[in-house]
C-alpha cells in the first residue's frame, strides 16, 4: 500500500520538477534573444531591469548617450557594465552604436578619442587613416567593457537619404570602396575582440524616408548592387552579425513586409542564398516603422518567424507602458504555447548567439 503511495507521489513530484527545470532553461534561451536599452546611468539592484538580468531574461544591453554621466564618464560606464555583467548568468552582449561623425555616443567632450564619419573616411580613401581611427575606437570600446558595435554601415551613399546619406553615415556610392573600408573597420574591431554588426540589410541607402518616423518603402529605388558588400564580406568570413532594416522592398518581398519581419529577406535571401549563418539583430523594434504598423506581439512573432535572432528594444517607447524583458519573455512563451513559433527556432537562435559569444571568449 505504502509502495503504491510513494510511486504515485513520485509520479506527481518528478514531472513538476522536470517542468520547472525546463521552464528555467527555456527562459534562459529566450532571454538570450532579448536586448534592451539601459534605464539610466546607474545600477539599481532593487529595480526590475537589474532583476531581469540576474534572472537570465536579458541577453544584451544597448548603451546610448543618455546613459553616460557628464563627469568621470569612462570610469562610471565601465563600472556600470561590469556590475551588469557580474549579475548575468550568461555573459551579456554590451552594445553601442559608435559609427563616428554624427552618430557617435562616445564624444570627445566626454574624454573619448575623435572618430570621423564614414563619409569622411570613404572620401579620403586611405586605409591607414581608417585603421588609425578604427583601432582607436575599437580599443576604447574594449577597455570600457563594450563587446559589440552596431557598425559599420555598408549601405550605399545617396545624398537624398535623410537618415544615412544626409548624415554622412555611408562610406561611398561605390560598393568596392564600401567593402574596402568596412573590411578595415571589422579587422580593427576583431583585433580588440569587439564584435561588429553590419547594417542595414538588405540595403537602406536608397530610402528617401526615415524608418524612425514611419514606414519606409525602397521598392522603386533599391538596386541589387546594394547586396554586394554583404556578399563580399560574408564570403571573406568577416561577418559575425547583421542588423536588419525596417524597410519595405516589394522586389524582394511581394507581401510588402519590412525586412525585419520578412522571412523571404532574412531566411530566404540572407541565410539560404547568401549563406550567412551568423547572428541576425533587428533594428530597434520600437521605431515607428514597426511599432506604428504592427502590435507588439505580432511584430515579435513575425520577426522570429522571419529569422531574427536578437530583438532590440532600445527603451525609447512609451514610458507609461514600458517594454520590459519580463514582458517580452511572457509574450514569446505565449507564442510558443499557441504554436505560432517553434522551440526549434528558439534553439537555433540560442545556439547562434552562444557560438558568437564563445568566439569572443565572453563566456
Amino acid at each position: 500500500m505504502f509502495g503504491k503511495i510513494w510511486i504515485c507521489l513520485l509520479l506527481i513530484i518528478i514531472p513538476s520538477s522536470v517542468f520547472c527545470q525546463q521552464q528555467d532553461s527555456l527562459v534562459y534561451k529566450i532571454g538570450q534573444m532579448i536586448m534592451v536599452g539601459l534605464p539610466g546611468n546607474s545600477v539599481d539592484t532593487s529595480g526590475t531591469f537589474y532583476k531581469d538580468i540576474k534572472n537570465g531574461k536579458v541577453g544584451g544591453i544597448s548603451i546610448y548617450e543618455a546613459d553616460l554621466t557628464p563627469a568621470n564618464t569612462a570610469e562610471n560606464l565601465s563600472t556600470m557594465i561590469r556590475e551588469y555583467q557580474d549579475a548575468a548568468p550568461i555573459a551579456l552582449f554590451t552594445a553601442i552604436t559608435q559609427e563616428g561623425g554624427l552618430v557617435n555616443r562616445l564624444k570627445t567632450k566626454y574624454g573619448f578619442p575623435p572618430m570621423p564619419s564614414a563619409e569622411y573616411l570613404g572620401t579620403l580613401d586611405n586605409l591607414d587613416s581608417t585603421k588609425y581611427y578604427s583601432d582607436n575606437i575599437a580599443f576604447t570600446l574594449s577597455r570600457l567593457g563594450i563587446n559589440l558595435n552596431f557598425a559599420p554601415v555598408v549601405d550605399i551613399y545617396m545624398p537624398t537619404n535623410p537618415v544615412l546619406g544626409a548624415r554622412q553615415r555611408t562610406f561611398s556610392k561605390d560598393p568596392d570602396k564600401i567593402i574596402k573600408q568596412a573590411t578595415q573597420v571589422i579587422l580593427s574591431h576583431n583585433y580588440c575582440k569587439v564584435n561588429t554588426v553590419l547594417k542595414h540589410f538588405p540595403g537602406h541607402g536608397s530610402s528617401t524616408e526615415d524608418a524612425h518616423l514611419g514606414l519606409t518603402d525602397v521598392s522603386k529605388t533599391w538596386k541589387e548592387e546594394e547586396l554586394l558588400p554583404y556578399k563580399s564580406l560574408i564570403k571573406k568570413g568577416l561577418v559575425r552579425a547583421i542588423m536588419t532594416a525596417h524597410i519595405v522592398n516589394e522586389s524582394l518581398d511581394g507581401d510588402k513586409l519590412p525586412a525585419t519581419l520578412s522571412k523571404k529577406m532574412i531566411t530566404g535571401l540572407l541565410r539560404d542564398k547568401l549563406k550567412f549563418n551568423g547572428v541576425v539583430f533587428s533594428d530597434d523594434m520600437q521605431m515607428k516603422a514597426i511599432s506604428q504598423e504592427y502590435g507588439l506581439k505580432e511584430s515579435i512573432e513575425r520577426a522570429i518567424n522571419a529569422g531574427v535572432d536578437v530583438l532590440l528594444f532600445s527603451g525609447n517607447g512609451n514610458s507609461k507602458d514600458p517594454v520590459t524583458a519580463g514582458r517580452l519573455i511572457d509574450i514569446i512563451l505565449q507564442l510558443l504555447q499557441e504554436g505560432k513559433i517553434t522551440h526549434q527556432q528558439i534553439d537555433a537562435s540560442y545556439n547562434r548567439i552562444i557560438k558568437m559569444k564563445k568566439e569572443r571568449k565572453d563566456l
